[in-house]
């Protein structure tokens, strides 16, 4: 019997127990909101579908980056976020998150673990805060789906060598301890950075930069892999591009979705959402043209994504033609960063921080200048319509968040790596995740392709010299 899994299986049978046990009771009439409204219920349950799909679209996304041996580990860990992260919601990341705030009206801190715990008082009608024209149920199946993927953007940059029962804890102490409460901070009508005037329609604060500081964190703390350096080519760049098509997909939902109606507002987040990662894909790949690379499938996935992630805070706050804009830099400063970083001693596997981090930080400043009222009359005027105070509360807020997320994951990887050590042993990441961690491999079939042209350098090079 190996001991090591006794206690997390004891803990899932007693949450089941909990679950079976606790009589559940419909919100608080003080609380209920609105009637339905089945256009926008219709379109939630759609959005909350589309968001849920980009996590495994990340999968695929980093699964064809990393090497073969790596593939189903890599993809795994963004998989079991679902299963985890879900249970986690259930119990008390929603009521952390969105629970009666703990530190007053204007200053929210954290919500009350037992507003919501166990989804009690979660039901069928709505809530006159957090969703009036929805129920609140589904108000919380929105929001789970972007717990969810948090934590999995993060494992990219540890990909091929984390142990998986040290990143399960991880991912437990992460979503309770760094996501719920920056969530409450940001999205919760007594939340702080909400109170301050600070903008993040989708995520680009609550999502991207904690999971690029996370990253960072990561990467630092779990150091180089063995043969850092050398050269790495992606296992399945087919992979990568489905992926990518499923995130662009999915993110529509992630966006749209969050005007939390079918409404004029969900329709420009979803034009702003497509400008700016097509402005973002185009960018890049002309950008590494420039450089005298070729255009490849690879440059154009990671500039889509790029710009997917910079139009997160702003989709539902700016115009078309700053979408574009915010894309199009975005990508620049992405491109610059992922080839400045190859010259550096970090390793950040897949490049979380410089695409997802750095995105996020352009995507908040940039919606602190270019936000308009024109647009959204419940959100501000940035600083290119006389918003300066919207601009400085942003560039506090990206301190403040920065701060928070990368010294809070910091500690938290120093927790774990205490009770369970964080990296696996020399010879299991030589052998590779898939066998050492999962013991299963991808698939028995080698590319004949790869082979031939590994066992023949002189053809590889011919075909590396192809324009």
């Amino acid at each position: 019997m190996n001991l090591r899994w006794l206690l997390p299986f004891l803990i899932l049978v007693a949450v089941a127990i909990i679950g079976a046990l606790l009589p559940h009771q419909e919100p608080l009439a003080a609380s209920v909101g609105g009637p339905l409204d089945t256009g926008d219920v219709a379109w939630m349950l759609a959005a909350s579908c589309l968001v849920l799909l980009m996590t495994p679209g990340l999968a695929f996304f980093y699964g064809g980056m990393v090497r073969f041996k790596n593939i189903v580990s890599t993809m795994l860990q963004s998989f079991i976020a679902m299963g985890l992260v879900s249970l986690i919601w259930i119990l008390v990341g929603f009521s952390l998150a969105f629970g009666d705030s703990l530190g007053g009206d204007k200053m929210g801190l954290i919500g009350d673990p037992s507003t919501f715990f166990f989804f009690n008082h979660v039901g069928g009608a709505t809530h006159a805060a957090l969703a009036p024209t929805i129920p609140l149920i589904l108000f919380a199946i929105f929001q789970l789906k972007f717990a969810i993927i948090t934590p999995a953007l993060i494992t990219g940059a540890f990909a091929e060598r984390i142990r998986f029962s040290a990143f399960l804890l991880f991912i437990v102490l992460f979503t309770v301890l760094i996501y719920c409460p920056l969530a409450h901070w940001t999205w919760h009508p007594n939340g702080f950075l909400r109170n301050w005037g600070v903008l993040d329609f989708a995520g680009g604060t609550v999502v991207h930069i904690s999971a690029g500081f996370a990253a960072l964190a990561g990467a630092i703390i779990l150091g180089k892999r063995k043969g850092h350096g050398d050269t790495h080519e992606p296992s399945n760049i087919p992979f990568v591009l489905l992926g990518t098509g499923m995130l662009w997909f999915g993110w529509f939902g992630f966006n749209a979705g969050s005007s939390l109606g079918a409404n004029a507002l969900a329709a420009q987040a979803f034009l702003n959402t497509n400008s700016a990662s097509a402005a973002a894909m185009l960018a890049w790949i002309f950008l590494d043209g420039i450089n005298g690379k070729k255009p490849s499938a690879m440059g154009a996935c990671i500039g889509a994504v790029v710009g997917l992630v910079a139009i997160t805070p702003a989709a539902g706050y700016v115009t078309v033609g700053h979408s574009v804009f915010i894309g199009a830099v975005a990508a620049m400063i992405s491109n610059y960063a992922v080839h400045l970083k190859t010259k550096s001693t970090l390793d950040d596997t897949l490049d979380v921080f410089p695409c997802h981090g750095l995105g996020g930080i352009v995507g908040m400043i940039l919606t602190g200048v270019f936000a308009t009222t024109t647009v959204n009359a419940a959100g501000g005027d940035g600083l290119l319509f006389g918003g300066t105070k919207l601009f400085g509360m942003h560039l506090l807020a990206l301190v403040v968040v920065s701060a928070f997320t990368f010294g809070g994951s910091f500690i938290l990887y120093k927790v774990v790596d205490f009770f369970i050590p964080l990296r696996v042993d020399e010879d299991l990441e030589e052998l590779g995740l898939d066998i050492s961690q999962h013991g299963e491999k991808a698939t028995d079939l080698e590319s004949p392709l790869r082979t031939l042209l590994d066992d023949q350098p002189a053809k590889r090079d011919l075909v590396a010299s192809w324009d």
